[in-house]
């Protein structure tokens, strides 16, 4: 199987290379996609030097089987006839196509036979924030409908990119030297702050983080939940955090919840208060699960839960869930050749 990178360069196209390695994925061949200022650059991969190719308006993706796409939203829309056109699975991390009626919107864990039914031959890997909160529901789901969902997010830099991680790193150096700190990639200084808006705000007063949550989870679980978020950056390097209320048609008790989230696939379970056992971004920074722990009633809901959840964003919210698509695409493949 041959497979490409678009956008190698790139915080979630770095760990694209790391991810496929850990998993040890199942390629023969792998292509590195950039714009003309990548072009050239090498990366290590499977111990050879591979170079980065310019992504042009030709045919270099004709024997392709899938290609994971980081590289924004407008590459995305104007590459991906190119992508596709010969029959390439187009796994693509940006906002382009998420809430295209023809494009799968997936989660493995919840929702992966959706990626069996691609008629533009693109799937949509979802917005991170959203990833992690759905695997979350998707295990109490099984028990009782999730009618309503309140979530408050606490995201780290890395969700703005490699840039916005160096600069968080540089703006606490600069602040304990007694100068500055240069503000690039957020409206405000993030260290020592909390930032409550990412993304541009919408005419509800809600921004389109928090918009992609609503209208994101609804797609992905084919349901009809109600989701109310608030999104806020706060100045930690990898790894979003959640607290998330729900409210479910039937009482969930505390027991069945940590039951079913433990027998869940992706998820671990972090839950021992007596012990100070909670999941933390500090050291789930790097890893594959879905962290969850905190998990109580609401006092003010008998058909509420809430928990807490925690996930590395580049990681499970970008990278290895797109891989984890192709690994479900690779299994389902069985003998046949691509397209499946």
């Amino acid at each position: 199987m041959k497979v490409a990178i678009v956008g190698v360069s790139g915080a979630v196209g770095q760990e694209f290379l790391s991810v496929l390695d850990e998993r040890n994925f199942p390629l023969d061949e792998l292509v590195l996609f950039g714009s003309s200022r990548s072009a050239g650059s090498v990366y290590t991969y499977g111990g050879k030097q591979l170079s980065v190719k310019e992504l042009k308006h030709n045919d270099d993706f004709k024997d392709i089987h899938i290609a994971f796409v980081s590289a924004g939203a407008k590459t995305s829309v104007e590459y991906a006839e190119t992508i596709t056109k010969h029959g390439t699975v187009m796994i693509d991390n940006s906002s382009a196509f998420r809430m295209e009626a023809d494009v799968p919107l997936v989660v493995p864990e919840v929702n992966a036979e959706d990626a069996l039914v691609r008629p533009r031959g693109i799937i949509a890997n979802p917005n991170c924030s959203t990833i992690q909160m759905v695997v979350a529901l998707k295990a109490i789901e099984n028990i009782s409908h999730i009618k309503r969902a309140y979530v408050s997010t606490y995201q780290a830099s890395s969700g703005a990119g490699a840039a916005a991680m160096k600069e968080l790193i540089e703006q606490y150096e600069q602040i304990v030297k007694g100068g500055e700190p240069v503000v690039a990639k957020f409206a405000y200084q993030l260290a020592y702050n909390l930032i409550p808006q990412i993304d541009v705000f919408s005419d509800n007063g809600y921004t389109k983080e928090e918009m992609k949550m609503y209208h994101e989870t609804r797609k992905i679980m084919h349901s009809d939940i109600e989701v109310s978020a608030t999104c806020v950056r706060v100045p930690v390097l990898r790894a979003h955090s959640e607290a998330i209320w729900i409210e479910t048609e039937q009482p969930v008790s505390v027991e069945e919840a940590r039951r079913a989230f433990t027998e869940f696939e992706g998820i671990v379970v972090q839950d021992d208060p007596a012990q100070k056992e909670y999941p933390m971004p500090l050291f789930i920074a790097g890893k594959e699960p879905v962290y969850v722990g905190r998990i109580r009633k609401d006092l003010a809901n008998p058909n509420g839960l809430t928990f807490w959840v925690v996930s590395d964003q580049i990681k499970k919210g970008a990278a290895l869930n797109a891989v984890q698509i192709a690994e479900y695409l690779y299994i389902r493949r069985g003998s046949t050749p691509f397209p499946l």
